[in-house]
């Protein structure tokens, strides 16, 4: 598979950390941040590349050659004159006649190829969208899905958005079929001609991928890998941290995770029975900052949390989808995330007037039973016995238990777990001296 890198952006606002050398070619670890990347990509097996350059382009070129030294093939596209971040794409149309990766050069990454592609292939789609949660998705593009994560709408950041939404954003890596080259109607001799004096550009957000929408042709890959753009001063400062300390190679899934598996009822929002109506979701005090502590420490921060309201025909999927829309905004505000929510629609009990029957079984998710976390430790590549699970009940323990991993009881009873603590708060401070 071709991988197309692009590289020729200006990096206007991270200028003051390095003046004079293109936005890829800025270090990270003592390399040029694209060195990383391409590094990544040739650990995988991904060694036919295409850097598409404008900005200081000879600097580029200069330093990475043909590739040999890397032991990479590398060819370049170099734009004389700004094409828009797609418009190199229809230039090199020719040469992309199956699938391939595009990647934003100038972001910080380490995640698993064959994973994402596998994800591609298995969902038939036309394009796929690397996506994640992040500290600030009131201020990113933000994607909205259907359940089975084909994306409905595509929110910029600017764009009038509903008051809850899951907590997913465009990373910008992503996995293309050219035909969605072809479909948008932008012809290759087009781009770049003038028209008024302005040279025709193209945008891959808004003219090749946001038509998509509702097609059910694309997708979101969720992952909690590392995939951090430095285009700040700031966030330069931060991945240059995150590299030094480890955290941006060990959260490719090739390596073992670690998770805190949190409940969601009386754990992170008040306890009020079932919970059915929306406006009854307030987070707990403190919760944000805990898990905030939770997405800093390196763990992965998953919600595992019996719903029987689902089978008992109280609450619909897409009603329980909303709640979770809701606690993940709440979060968002607070600059903490969620790496992925599970949830136990069953209920073995019958006799409820609307209930699903379908639903009414003895399942294998449904806690104490530890179903929803070795799904977690399946799809995430999770060591379970460096875990933990936090919750207000007896089924919390014994599900934590019987997965292996360490536990943790938000309340007073003895019920032979690892750590008792008053609230997730608290949980957040022992559990840093205790990873």
């Amino acid at each position: 598979m071709k991988t197309v890198i692009m590289a020729g952006g200006l990096g206007t606002r991270i200028r003051s950390v390095a003046p004079n050398i293109p936005k890829p070619m800025i270090p990270v670890g003592g390399k040029p941040v694209l060195e990383h990347n391409i590094i990544c990509l040739r650990d995988q097996g991904f060694a036919d590349l295409i850097l598409t350059v404008s900005h200081m382009a000879g600097k580029i070129i200069d330093y990475f050659g043909n590739g040999q030294r890397l032991g990479v093939h590398i060819e370049y596209y170099e734009e004389s004159q700004p094409l828009g971040n797609a418009g190199a794409l229809f230039k090199l149309r020719n040469q992309l006649t199956d699938p391939f990766l595009l990647l934003n050069g100038d972001s910080v990454f380490d995640i698993d190829f064959h994973r994402l592609i596998a994800y591609h292939n298995e969902k038939n789609a036309l394009v796929t969208l690397f996506t994640h949660p992040n500290s600030h998705p009131y201020d990113s593009g933000v994607l909205i899905t259907d359940q089975n994560n084909a994306v409905i709408s595509w929110l910029a950041k600017e764009d009038p958005r509903p008051e809850w939404y899951a907590n997913r954003v465009n990373a910008g890596i992503h996995v293309i079929d050219p035909r969605v080259l072809d479909m948008s109607g932008i012809r290759s001799e087009d781009v770049g001609t003038s028209v008024g004096g302005n040279p025709i550009k193209v945008d891959l957000d808004r003219q090749i991928l946001k038509p998509l929408c509702g097609s059910g042709r694309m997708y979101c890959y969720n992952s909690p890998e590392y995939v951090k753009d430095m285009g700040t001063p700031e966030r330069y400062k931060a991945v240059c941290s995150d590299f030094d300390t480890g955290k941006v190679h060990e959260r490719n899934l090739r390596n073992k995770q670690r998770a805190v598996f949190l409940d969601r009822d009386g754990t992170i929002n008040r306890y009020v029975g079932f919970l059915r109506n929306i406006d009854d979701f307030v987070l707990v005090d403190g919760a944000a900052e805990a898990i905030r502590r939770i997405n800093n420490s390196g763990y992965l921060a998953i919600v595992v949390t019996n719903q029987p309201v689902i089978a008992r025909g109280e609450v619909t999927e897409a009603q329980l989808r909303r709640i979770h829309d809701k606690m993940e905004s709440l979060l968002g505000k607070e600059g903490a995330y969620l790496d992925a929510v599970y949830y136990c629609p069953h209920h073995p009990d019958k006799g409820f007037e609307g209930e699903v029957p379908e639903l009414k079984i003895n399942c294998k998710c449904r806690k104490p039973k530890p179903g929803m976390l070795l799904d977690a430790a399946s799809e995430f590549n999770i060591d379970l016995s460096r875990s933990w699970m936090v919750g207000d009940s007896r089924n919390d323990i014994l599900a934590g238990k019987a997965a292996g991993c360490r536990t943790a009881l938000i309340g007073s009873e003895d019920y032979s777990q690892d750590c008792t603590v008053s609230s997730l708060m608290e949980f957040s401070a022992v559990f840093q001296n205790n990873r």
